[in-house]
């Protein structure tokens, strides 16, 4: 699951380097790469920044995607002054005017509009600052996604505009020239296979062409699966299924702002083995480092997929603690029972020294951690 690159980098890190996020820029690349190959050349790939905004990530996606998704004015600043020529859109709830009068300046290709109140707003802000806004109607389509990672809409959220309140929103629209509507924003799940994505985004694009729309973004929520780390979601399926949608839908453009299924693959977290103990019969390999750097585990409920990279070179004075052929859980430094980032997976062999180096940590790893808890610490950071 490594690549060699990062197994090379973490190996030469010193010790006071560690714990380190190494990130294989090129594999992210390739990887983006064949997804707008898959896709329709007519349709548009945004990526969601907030799976990871790295300026690194975003400068190897730059001239792939399409453009960017954020999701704050902190994103929209940053991403902004990374990417400075790049097309931006801007969502997520509960948005400030400070942060909607800042996307208006920017010149934001897309604001994502969450209810009535809040495009009334964005009409307000246009007028002041003297621009024009073009939104899309983020809506709540009761539309069934199924069992999924986490459901978005097509249910009571505080997620998007009730439809019932659509006609509305196209009246404020209709009287205010500072308001352009371009279309539909329905990102209503996370976690679909293909096909599951491939018949959700069919009934969206069903019911948005119903209004006088031209774009529909379906959002993102392609599935991603920590219990199989060398499976990767069907790009090509979901490609396939968008072109006939596209081929009975003439006059609609398409739009997808897939985050995690883009970057979680391209980076890793090396951590020291600091300790290997027995409790009650099963054995703890304890590492310098933990959730506070790599949250997801805890946060998802999943075991992060992992290899040992052996170490040489053991100098004191007793026996090398260590594990061989047998079921370990990888806990970390914090004084919780929570710090854990990986239960009773087996391993051929794993010693103090060594170092655990954990996958599919290119996405809401670092980012989403809390990372001054205890103040340990914060890793070091590579691209290679």
């Amino acid at each position: 699951m490594i690549t060699p690159v990062v197994a090379d980098r973490v190996a030469s890190l010193a010790d006071d380097q560690l714990p380190a996020y190494v990130y294989d820029l090129g594999a992210l690349r390739r990887h983006a790469t064949a997804i707008r190959a898959a896709l329709p050349a007519e349709m548009e790939c945004y990526y969601a920044a907030k799976a990871n905004p790295a300026e690194p990530v975003l400068h190897a996606l730059a001239g792939v995607v399409d453009g960017f998704e954020v999701a704050s004015g902190g994103e929209l600043a940053h991403v902004s002054a990374a990417v400075p020529t790049a097309r931006l859109a801007f969502g997520g709830p509960a948005k400030s005017d400070a942060e909607l009068a800042a996307a208006l300046r920017a010149g934001v290709h897309r604001i994502h509009v969450e209810s009535t109140h809040e495009l009334r707003r964005v009409g307000l802000l246009a007028a002041s600052t003297g621009t024009s806004a073009n939104v899309l109607l983020r809506v709540n389509l009761p539309l069934a996604t199924g069992p999924v990672a986490l459901a978005m809409g097509g249910l009571p959220s505080q997620f998007g505009i009730d439809p019932a309140d659509v006609a509305e929103c196209l009246d404020i629209v209709d009287r205010d020239e500072r308001l352009v509507c371009h279309g539909v924003h329905a990102h209503l799940a996370s976690g679909l296979a293909a096909a599951d994505q491939v018949t959700l985004a069919g009934a969206i694009v069903d019911r948005a062409r119903r209004l006088p729309v031209t774009e529909v973004n379906i959002g993102g929520g392609m599935a991603v699966d920590y219990k199989a780390p060398t499976a990767r979601f069907d790009w090509v399926t979901l490609g396939v299924g968008l072109r006939d949608i596209l081929a009975r839908s003439p006059g609609v453009r398409l739009r997808i702002e897939p985050g995690r299924a883009l970057s979680a693959y391209c980076g890793w977290y090396a951590a020291p083995v600091v300790d290997v103990k027995r409790s009650h019969g099963e054995a703890f390999a304890l590492i310098g480092g933990g959730t506070h750097h790599l949250r997801t585990p805890a946060a998802k409920g999943h075991d992060q997929p992992f290899d040992v990279l052996a170490m040489d070179g053991w100098d004191l004075p007793w026996p090398r603690p260590g594990v061989a052929d047998e079921p370990v859980t990888v806990a970390g430094q914090l004084c919780t029972p929570k710090d854990v980032l990986a239960r009773r997976v087996p391993v051929a062999r794993l010693r103090v020294g060594d170092r655990v180096v954990f996958g599919m940590a290119g996405a809401y790893a670092w980012n989403i951690s809390h990372q001054d808890f205890l103040m340990h610490p914060r890793p070091t950071f590579h691209y290679v």
